[in-house]
C-alpha cells in the first residue's frame, strides 16, 4: 500500500556529490567542451505543441488503468472471442450464469448475467484486488431486470467488512438503474465487492460498476487520479489516442450485417460514446477487452482538462504493426471517411448539429476545439495506404479545410517503407506526417542530428512514438540528447511524444514505458523525469548554438576482422586483410590450424577441415569467431566463403569492438533472401543498408570489404555489390538553448561516465549572476522502480554566472540551467 518514496543511500551520496561538483569553483580542469551562443541571430520558434503524449491502451493503460472503474469485466463481456482465457464470468465468483439473448439491456451490451434469489456476485477487480483507502467515498452502480433485495459490502478476501453494507431494493421486470455509496473504513490493495440477492425471483443484472468519488477533477466516469495528474504534470502539448495498433488492426473491419456490432475489428469512436451501459466492447489488438468507458468524450474532456490539444487517429483501412492487408469495400471506406467528418462535428459542431448535439447531451456544449487529424498508424503497404489517405484528406478539407490532416511514413526510421511515403507525402504536399521509431541509446546518441538535413518547405514532422529500448538512465540520456535536436529543428519537428505512456506492472506487452503504476500505486520511469524536465521548460524559441570538444567528430571504422553464419554451414578460407599499397595486415590459410581466431559470442562448432575453417552447426546463430585487430583507417579484407548447407549465408565482421558493438555484411540472410550491413550497438543491431541477396550452396564467393576511414565499398566476386558511408557521430555530450520570456535555457546532456568540463560563451548577452539549476544524474543503470525512485531531479540556485563562464556537467547528467538576461 501506501509507501514512502525514497532514494537509495547511494543514489543520495550522488546527487549530494553531483551538486557540489556543479557549483562554482570547483572545477580544476581546464573545459574540454565549448558552448558558444550567438544570440543576434534568428533562432526557430518553437511551437506549444513541441511536446505531448501518446495514450494507448496497451499495458492495460485503460481498464485497470487510468480509467478509474474498479470492477473488471463489469458487464460479463469478457468473452473467448477477445482472449482464448476468457469467459463471460472472468474476475468474478458467482453461481449465476450468463446470457446473451433478446432481454438483454443494450444492442451492444450483449451479455448480461441471471442471478437467482438467495445468490451472490463478488469481483476481485484487477491485479490482486480493488484498491481502497480508508475514509474515501466510493460510487455504487448496478442495472437490474427484476425485484429483490440487494445487498452490497465491501470487504477483504478474508471476508472482513472495509465498509458498511449498502441495501438497494429493486423493482419491476424492465431495465433500471440503481446507485448507491460506500465509505471504506480502512486501506487495502486487495478488496473484494459483492453483491448478494435476496428473495427467490431470478434477476438480470448488467454494468455492475464502483467507482473511486475522488476521481481527477472528481468527474464522474472519470479518470485515476494519481495516473492523470502525472500525465498533467508533464504540461503536455497534446494528447494523441487511442493508438497505435489497435487503430487499424484486428480480425475485421466492418459492421456485422446482423446486428451493426461485431467483436473484434478496428477502433470506432462511435462505439465510445453516449451512456456507458451502451457502449461496445472490443476485442484489443493487444490481447484483452475494452470496455469503452475511455472513450473519446473523456479522451477530448482529458485533454481540455490539461490544457493539451487533442490528436485522434482514424483508421485508414489499411492494416500495420506487422501485419499487410487493405480492404478493398470502397463502401465501408466511404463509411470510414464518413466516421471521420462525424467525429469532427461531435468535436467542433454546434449543438444544432447530429453529433454536437449528443456531445452536449453528454455534457460538454462547448466545441472541444479539434484541429488536428491523423490518418492511420505504421501502414505496411505505402501506396494502398496513401490511396485511401488522400480521400480521407479531400472530404476532411472539402468540408473543414482549417483541420490539418496527418498522413504517416510507416513503422520505421528508414527503409522503403518509410521513403515511399516520404516520396508520396512530399508529392502530395501533405502539411505533417507521422514518423514512429524505437531504436537503441546508441542510436539516439549518434542521430542528433538527423533532422538537420529535413527540408524546411516540405512537410513538418509529427514524432508521434519514440523510445529508446529500455527504461535505465542511460536510455533516459540518450533520449535527452536526441530531444535537443529535436528542439533545434523545431522548425521541421513541430510535436514529439515519447511512446507508450503507460503500463500495469502485472500487464505488461510492450516495454519500455513512461509511467507505471499497480492497483494503488505509480511512479515515473526515469524517462518520466527527463521527458517532464524538458516538458516543463520547452521556451519560445531557439538560440542559435554551438558545441565543440573531443568525441563530436567522426570516427574511422577499426576493430577486429570476424567470421559467423546463422543457422548455417560454411566453410572460409584464404582470410587476408592488407592496406591500399597491397601490404598484408594480417592473413591465415588455416593450413597452421585457426590459432589466430578466438571465440566472439561463443556459439558454434568450428574447427578446421582439410585447411579451411568450418563452422558446422547448422542450428546455431550468431557464431562470430574473431581474428586480427585492425588499427588501420584504411584497408581491405577478403576472404573465400563457402556454403555447406542450411538455412542462410554469409556473416562477414569487420570493426569488431565487443560483442555490442561491431559491423558485419550478412550475405543470403533472412532466410537467404536478403543482404545488408548490420552494425551492432549496445546489443542491438541496426540496418545500414538492405537489397536482395541469395546464397548458392556449394559455390565459393570472393569476398572482399574496402574500407577507407568511414567509408565502405562492398565487393561480391569482384563486382561492386554496395557501399555506404558511416560518419554518425556517438555524441557524449549534446545540447541546446532556448528562450522563454526573459529567460534563457541553457540544457545540456552528459551521456558518459565522467563529468564535462565546459565553457558557455553567451555571446556578450547580460545576465544575472544567479541562475536555477536542475540536474537528474545517478547510475546509468538505475532505474526506478515500484519500492524505491532513486532518478528524480535536483533543483539549486547557483551564483558566479556570468556571459562567459565554466561549469562541470556531471558524468551521465542532465542538467537545465534558467539564466535571467538583463
Amino acid at each position: 500500500m501506501s509507501r514512502r518514496r525514497i532514494l537509495t543511500r547511494a543514489g543520495a551520496a550522488l546527487l549530494l556529490s553531483t551538486a557540489l561538483l556543479a557549483m562554482p569553483g570547483t572545477s580544476v580542469a581546464a573545459p574540454e567542451y565549448t558552448i558558444t551562443l550567438d544570440p543576434g541571430a534568428a533562432g526557430v520558434e518553437i511551437p506549444d505543441s513541441m511536446y505531448g503524449v501518446f495514450f494507448e491502451d496497451i499495458n492495460y493503460a485503460a481498464d485497470g488503468g487510468l480509467y478509474a472503474e474498479l470492477v473488471r469485466n463489469r458487464s460479463f463481456e469478457f468473452l473467448p472471442a477477445d482472449n482464448a482465457s476468457f469467459t463471460g464470468l472472468t474476475a468474478w465468483i458467482t453461481p449465476g450464469t450468463t446470457a446473451d439473448d433478446d432481454g438483454r439491456l443494450h444492442e451492444r451490451n450483449r451479455t448480461y448475467l441471471r442471478l437467482a434469489g438467495g445468490q451472490s456476485l463478488t469481483n476481485a477487480g484487477y491485479n490482486s484486488g480493488i484498491a481502497v483507502r480508508g475514509g474515501a467515498l466510493y460510487d455504487f452502480s448496478i442495472w437490474v431486470a427484476g425485484s429483490a433485495p440487494l445487498t452490497v459490502t465491501l470487504h477483504d478476501a478474508a471476508g472482513q467488512a472495509l465498509a458498511a453494507p449498502l441495501t438497494i431494493t429493486t423493482r419491476g421486470d424492465g431495465w433500471a438503474k440503481y446507485t448507491g455509496t460506500l465509505r471504506a473504513t480502512r486501506t487495502t490493495d486487495a478488496g473484494r465487492l459483492t453483491v448478494r440477492a435476496g428473495g427467490t425471483g431470478a434477476l438480470r443484472v448488467d454494468e455492475v460498476s464502483l467507482f473511486p468519488r475522488d476521481t481527477f477533477r472528481n468527474r464522474p466516469n472519470g479518470l485515476r487520479r494519481d495516473l492523470a495528474e502525472k500525465i498533467a504534470a508533464l504540461d503536455p502539448g497534446f494528447v494523441r489516442f487511442p493508438g497505435g495498433c489497435l487503430v487499424n488492426t484486428g480480425s475485421h473491419y466492418g459492421y456485422d450485417a446482423a446486428s451493426n456490432y461485431e467483436r473484434a475489428r478496428s477502433y470506432q469512436w462511435k462505439d465510445t460514446v453516449g451512456p456507458v451501459e451502451q457502449r461496445a466492447t472490443n476485442r484489443n489488438f493487444w490481447g484483452y477487452n475494452q470496455s469503452y468507458g475511455l472513450g473519446y468524450y473523456e479522451y477530448f474532456q482529458f485533454s481540455e482538462d490539461i490544457g493539451a490539444m487533442p490528436l485522434p487517429v482514424v483508421p485508414a483501412l489499411v492494416t500495420g504493426c506487422g501485419q499487410n492487408r487493405a480492404t478493398d469495400d470502397e463502401a465501408l471506406l466511404q463509411r470510414h471517411i464518413q466516421d471521420t467528418l462525424d467525429l469532427i462535428e461531435f468535436a467542433n459542431g454546434p449543438v444544432t448539429s447530429t453529433w454536437g448535439k449528443l456531445r452536449s447531451d453528454m455534457g460538454h456544449p462547448e466545441p472541444f476545439g479539434l484541429t488536428h487529424v491523423a490518418v492511420g498508424n505504421e501502414e505496411n503497404l505505402p501506396d494502398a495506404y496513401f490511396a485511401r489517405f488522400v480521400k480521407f484528406r479531400a472530404a476532411i478539407e472539402a468540408r473543414y479545410p482549417q483541420i490539418t490532416v496527418i498522413g504517416n511514413t510507416g513503422p520505421d526510421d528508414t527503409g522503403a517503407t518509410f521513403d515511399r511515403l516520404w516520396e508520396l507525402n512530399r508529392q502530395a504536399g501533405t502539411e505533417m506526417v507521422d514518423e514512429h521509431y524505437y531504436n537503441s541509446p546508441a542510436w539516439f546518441l549518434s542521430h542528433n542530428e538527423r533532422y538537420d538535413a529535413y527540408d524546411r518547405n516540405g512537410p513538418a514532422v509529427f514524432l508521434g512514438e519514440y523510445a529508446s529500448l529500455d527504461n535505465k538512465l542511460f536510455n533516459s540520456l540518450a533520449e535527452a540528447a536526441y530531444m535537443t535536436g529535436l528542439e533545434r529543428n523545431a522548425d521541421v519537428v513541430r510535436m514529439a511524444s515519447y511512446a507508450p505512456l503507460l503500463a500495469n506492472i502485472d500487464h505488461v506487452q510492450w516495454r519500455p514505458d513512461l509511467i507505471w503504476f499497480d492497483n494503488d500505486e505509480s511512479w515515473g520511469s526515469t524517462s518520466y523525469q527527463v521527458q517532464k524536465l524538458f516538458m516543463n521548460n520547452v521556451g519560445d524559441r531557439t538560440v542559435p548554438s554551438s558545441l565543440a570538444g573531443p568525441g563530436l567528430e567522426p570516427q574511422p571504422i577499426t576493430g577486429g576482422v570476424g567470421l559467423s553464419t546463422w543457422a548455417t554451414s560454411v566453410r572460409y578460407d584464404d582470410v587476408r586483410v592488407t592496406t591500399p599499397a597491397g601490404e598484408t595486415l594480417f592473413a591465415d590459410d588455416f593450413s597452421g590450424g585457426a590459432d589466430a581466431w578466438r571465440p566472439f559470442t561463443g556459439r558454434g562448432a568450428w574447427s578446421v577441415v582439410d585447411g579451411a575453417y568450418v563452422q558446422s552447426d547448422t542450428a546455431a546463430q550468431d557464431t562470430m569467431v574473431r581474428g586480427a585487430d585492425i588499427t588501420a583507417t584504411d584497408y581491405d579484407y577478403s576472404v573465400k566463403a563457402t556454403k555447406l548447407s542450411g538455412a542462410e549465408g554469409f556473416l562477414i565482421g569487420f570493426g569488431l569492438k565487443d560483442t555490442g558493438a561491431f559491423y558485419w555484411w550478412n550475405l543470403g540472410g533472412w532466410n537467404n533472401t536478403q543482404g545488408g550491413i548490420e552494425k551492432g550497438v549496445g546489443g542491438a543491431k541496426e540496418q545500414v543498408l538492405l537489397k536482395p541477396s541469395t546464397v548458392e550452396t556449394g559455390r565459393t564467393y570472393d569476398i572482399t570489404i574496402q574500407v577507407r576511414g568511414t567509408s565502405v565499398k562492398l565487393l561480391l566476386d569482384g563486382v561492386e555489390w554496395a557501399s555506404f558511408t558511416d560518419d554518425q557521430v556517438t555524441a557524449p555530450v549534446a545540447q541546446v538553448v532556448t528562450r522563454d520570456g526573459d529567460d534563457l535555457i541553457v540544457k545540456v546532456v552528459n551521456a558518459q561516465d565522467r563529468p564535462a568540463v565546459t565553457r558557455v560563451d553567451l555571446g556578450g548577452l547580460r545576465v544575472d549572476g544567479r541562475a536555477r539549476a536542475t540536474v537528474i544524474t545517478g547510475d546509468p543503470a538505475e532505474q526506478n522502480t515500484r519500492s524505491a525512485e532513486p532518478i528524480q531531479p535536483v533543483t539549486t540556485t547557483v551564483t558566479g554566472i556570468s556571459s562567459d563562464f565554466t561549469r562541470t556537467f556531471p558524468a551521465n547528467s542532465v542538467t537545465f540551467l534558467r539564466l535571467k538576461t538583463k
